[in-house]
């Protein structure tokens, strides 16, 4: 039988670690600036040679170290450079700022499941690395939670995945340099059972999380289109009345960083930006069907200076009023993509009862 020990000092490193990042998560983006502000001409050649210099190194040890099952070692080592790679593609946006902090994840996820791989490297078998990865990917949700619930961020299943690319490739560089003496699992009731309790209680937490961010309703309004919110319609204009009473005091001029964020406003900004970048780009019946949208569902936030810009985002009646004359009358079909991210209809009871059978199956496979 298996022997599940831990080493306690590695275990309290990840553990510290992964909090440290989910804790800094808030503030990634105004540390970012600082040191843009700081070093506005280096920049690129801070963050980018500080990450290369750790690949490097990285790199270096590792193939100092492998000196036995070379093969299958380095064949683990190229895997973890080409996830790296995949993720370097699959995050790239073209906005420097934003693929840095991106580069960045990627390193502090890659740390972490490495830590948490010196924790149960003692069981010296596949178990060393189904546990870590079970573990990284906790973190990668608990992480994505916290932004998706603060405001000034965005979290969803795709950064998950994301997350869960870098703790894999970490796996995979840490596997590489140190071995266990198999990769095979023990099929036995005492190692394979807390292994499905552990799969059980990550796929609850993700199921939780999507639950969450991913589920709300399709909102249809004639005459101006379709769009996707986690209100319904009616809530909608229930929030809108609300707003409008509570900022005419207390307008949304703040973002606190560690409070809750009004998805109301959130929704709203969305299509702000959607209005505002449409417009930019001379998609003028988009401009106009999104702002049709803000004035019958987000009105307040029209009217109301917020920590996104203290210059109200109506129209000029001028504007309006020209937009209007041409595109009043356009029966065109619209379905909005102000939302950054999908939102589904599904119901929560069967997308729960799914969960529930997916949970089942796992427990009583093992």
């Amino acid at each position: 039988m298996q022997e599940h020990r831990l080493q306690r000092g590695w275990l309290v490193g990840a553990v510290a670690c992964a909090a440290a990042v989910i804790v800094s998560s808030p503030y990634i983006g105004d540390i970012r600036s600082a040191i843009l502000s700081a070093f506005p001409t280096q920049f690129r050649l801070i963050i980018g040679g500080g990450i290369t210099a750790a690949v490097i190194v990285a790199l270096v040890y590792a193939l100092t170290t492998i000196r036995d099952r070379r093969g299958w070692r380095y064949a683990g080592l190229a895997v973890a450079v080409s996830g790296a790679v995949l993720y370097a593609r699959l995050v790239a946006t073209g906005n420097l700022l934003v693929d840095v902090v991106e580069h960045v994840h990627f390193v502090e996820y890659g740390v972490i499941a490495w830590l948490f791989y010196r924790a149960w490297r003692p069981l010296d078998d596949g178990t060393a690395i189904v546990w870590p990865l079970l573990a990284g990917t906790l973190v990668g949700i608990v992480d994505e939670s916290v932004q998706a619930f603060i405001p000034g961020r965005v979290g969803e299943a795709h950064d998950i995945f994301l997350n869960v690319v870098a703790v894999s490739c970490g796996l995979c560089f840490a596997a590489s340099v140190d071995p266990p003496a198999r990769v095979s699992i023990p099929l036995q009731r005492a190692v394979v059972r807390p292994i499905a309790y552990g799969v059980s209680a990550v796929l609850v937490a993700f199921a939780a999380f999507f639950h969450a961010v991913h589920l709300g309703y399709q909102v249809y309004e004639p005459d101006i289109g379709v769009f996707w919110s986690h209100y319904d319609a009616r809530a909608l204009l229930a929030a809108s009345a609300e707003r409008a009473s509570r900022w005419r005091a207390n307008p949304p001029t703040q973002l606190r960083r560690l409070s809750r964020e009004d998805q109301y406003l959130s929704e709203a900004l969305w299509h702000v930006q959607e209005r505002n970048r449409a417009w930019g780009a001379g998609d003028q019946f988009t401009a106009w069907r999104e702002n049709l949208i803000l004035e019958r569902f987000f009105a307040p936030v029209l009217d109301t200076p917020t920590f996104a810009s203290r210059t109200p985002p109506r129209w000029p009646p001028a504007q309006r009023d020209d937009t209007a004359a041409r595109l009043g009358s356009d029966p065109g079909i619209y379905i909005s993509r102000a939302a950054p991210y999908p939102i589904y209809t599904w119901s929560p009871i069967a997308f729960w009862s799914g969960v529930a059978l997916v949970i089942a199956a796992v427990i009583s496979a093992c």
